[in-house]
């Protein structure tokens, strides 16, 4: 066994530990995904209750899972359930209004 480690090509002093890069010091690396998909979401929301518009109230339930999929555990879960429920009313709003199938937007 001793033998081994001594024909190890490796060198000690040169193995330098991985660390990630922190996104305080880089905001370049930080996705803005999630924010855009939140945003999009209390819009298409906002535009369902408003307008009476389910297919608007339909894109705002998928943009809220899509903000919910690409957010990171150490955002703010707040605004996220808050955008989440809206577009939840916003569908359920819109149905109770008017009971009719979606119909076509074109």
């Amino acid at each position: 066994m001793s033998s081994n480690s001594m024909s190890d090509p490796r060198r000690q002093n040169k193995i330098l530990r991985y660390k990630p890069p922190s996104s305080d010091s880089n905001p370049a690396m930080e996705d803005p995904t999630p924010d855009y998909m939140n945003l999009l979401g209390m819009i298409f929301s906002m535009c369902g209750l408003m307008l009476k518009l389910k297919w608007c109230a339909w894109i705002a339930v998928y943009c809220s899972f899509i903000s919910f999929a690409n957010s990171r555990s150490s955002e703010d879960t707040k605004q996220m359930m808050s955008s989440f429920m809206l577009s939840i009313s916003a569908v359920v709003m819109s149905y109770l209004q008017n009971p009719q199938p979606m119909s076509p937007p074109w």
